[in-house]
């Protein structure tokens, strides 16, 4: 059976779902599979997306079979029955948006804990305070919606905002969540730090990278690697201290870059970078072979100036527009406070309807 078509686009097909999920099951079931906890981890995630699906999914035929039953047997004078068939048909309509939510995290690492990256682009310390702005909204979106936030790495602007920021974010459907965020978010506002003031645009750079643990896919030679460590510093860093703790690894066939100071322990920050750049690569990977077959939409993966994904304007009005969706809002100050989800619903239905497609 499948449900939630839109425009003859199928976004929910149960065989297939019950097939991957028999699929999962049967590799659980296989002799070593906790060799490798890291990948029995995302196989455990995605098994577990999956069932919530079907759960919430077979709830909701089960309480419309039920509705269906009472509204045949009830009378049109029977008060009592029919308030029930209300209270019913309100709780089919919470566990019908419960699982078109579900349906949206459909991807293959929605599942997974990420990390996100954020840089100003041009522009100085206008720049840096926009990015510190970003920094501060996925920080207040993370408390909004239950999500763990750890920064790994964090370079203080020269007057304000900040340089660079490597953020950690943990919890359920952490991926799936910010994916969209990935790409150029565009500021128009008064400069506060003109003192013509003088409506300035302004760029910063998300990146947003899944932790993907299983990481038997890559292999790293050690030769590739140039380490580095230094003190550390930033904000909240109490360890800048005598002993150089902070390190950055640089991946010299690529020239990827990973830093971490957030361990006391040098050891720490190293395995940190490790798993980074691990991720990173694993990320480059599959891009680059989403790009061989053509599936990966230019517009949503390019990271580059002009090609921005949304744009927040301050003056000379007020809106939050996104440019894939054509998702937009007036209300600036509870964007910035972290009221993002409608964005990221917007992101993921087009998504879903893109790939059902």
């Amino acid at each position: 059976m499948a449900v939630w078509s839109r425009s003859s686009v199928t976004l929910f097909d149960l065989p297939k779902i019950e097939a991957e999920i028999a699929k999962l099951e049967n590799e659980q079931n296989e002799d070593g599979f906790w060799d490798n906890p890291n990948a029995a981890k995302v196989v455990m995630a995605r098994h577990a997306a999956l069932s919530a699906k079907i759960g919430v999914y077979r709830k909701s035929v089960a309480t419309m079979g039920d509705i269906n039953d009472l509204l045949s047997e009830a009378g049109e004078k029977d008060t009592e029955m029919l308030e029930l068939v209300e209270a019913m048909q309100s709780d089919l309509e919470t566990e019908c948006e419960e699982l078109r939510h579900k349906l949206l995290f459909s991807g293959e690492y929605d599942a997974l804990n990420c990390t996100l990256e954020i840089h100003p682009g041009a522009g100085g310390t206008e720049a840096q305070d926009w990015a510190q702005m970003l920094s501060r909204m996925y920080g207040r979106f993370c408390e909004r919606n239950g999500l763990k936030l750890q920064v790994l790495d964090f370079e203080e602007g020269d007057e304000a905002g900040l340089k660079s920021a490597i953020i950690k974010i943990s919890g359920q459907d952490a991926y799936g969540l910010l994916k969209g965020e990935k790409g150029v978010h565009r500021l128009v506002r008064i400069s506060p730090f003109d003192a013509a003031a003088r409506r300035h645009t302004s760029f910063a750079s998300v990146n947003v990278i899944p932790e993907f643990g299983a990481i038997s896919e890559i292999e790293i030679d050690p030769k590739d690697l140039r380490v580095d460590t230094y003190r550390s510093g930033g904000a909240g860093g109490q360890n800048v201290n005598k002993v150089s703790s902070a390190v950055r690894i640089t991946h010299l066939p690529t020239g990827i870059v990973v830093q971490c100071q957030i361990e006391r322990s040098q050891l720490m920050n190293k395995a940190t970078c490790m798993s980074m750049l691990y991720d990173l690569l694993m990320q480059r990977k599959l891009e680059e072979r989403d790009r061989e077959l053509k599936s990966v939409q230019g517009e949503q993966k390019n990271i580059e100036w002009g090609s921005q994904i949304r744009s927040y304007v301050f003056q000379p009005y007020t809106m939050v527009k996104d440019h894939r969706t054509d998702y937009q809002t007036g209300d600036v100050n509870g964007v910035m406070d972290g009221d993002i989800m409608g964005f990221i619903d917007a992101y993921l239905e087009m998504e879903a309807r893109n790939n059902a497609g």
